[in-house]
């Protein structure tokens, strides 16, 4: 049984886009890229709402068609067609590429997903990835830290009832001026 990660990039001041959905400011290089092709080839499924999996199906299933894809963005479009992906939307009618369209995010039944599920599960996506921060689904952050000022736009972590302890786990810094932070749950809180 693997975790359930909320996987996201963000600006330095905790935009994950800036206005009308922005997203020009990440620094996505090619030593990044492989960094996403490892660690999305290990995952067990995407977990993705409806926004999240419409930008991402306009592009990869056939990005590696294109004659100047760089090689680590051929190695994505193969790896992102053939990982199972479960797509949360009330709106959608249809969900295409190795996917599986689900209505409500059920707690139930995103912990039956990751019992059976072999490898972690990534979630993605900004209202998703806010309800299962409320459902006390989250089992692990990792948050891509991009050296940028964005001012406004869409937060990663939206205000609300949602406070946790965590623990960091792992940091690397990229050529690029990219941090992961990644951060566990502190079941301790600090207490010893």
């Amino acid at each position: 049984m693997g975790k359930i990660v909320l996987m996201m990039s963000v600006s330095l001041d905790g935009y994950m886009e800036g206005p009308d959905h922005d997203i020009s400011w990440n620094r996505v290089d090619e030593e990044l890229h492989q960094h996403f092709n490892d660690t999305v080839r290990e995952l067990g499924a995407l977990i993705e709402g409806r926004r999240v999996y419409e930008l991402m199906a306009a592009y990869w299933p056939t990005a590696d068609s294109d004659p100047d894809a760089s090689p680590t963005v051929v190695e994505f479009a193969g790896i992102w067609r053939d990982i199972p992906k479960f797509v949360y939307s009330r709106t959608l009618e249809k969900v295409d590429w190795n996917a599986t369209l689900v209505r409500e995010v059920v707690p139930e039944e995103v912990r039956a997903l990751k019992e059976r599920t072999q490898g972690d599960l990534w979630v993605g996506g900004a209202e998703l990835g806010a309800e299962f921060l409320r459902l006390g689904l989250v089992d692990e952050y990792r948050v891509y830290v991009h050296p940028a000022l964005v001012g406004r736009g869409r937060r990663l972590f939206p205000e609300g009832d949602i406070a946790a302890s965590l623990r960091l786990v792992e940091s690397h810094v990229f050529g690029n001026g990219v941090v992961l932070l990644r951060y566990a749950p502190d079941d301790d809180n600090g207490q010893e």
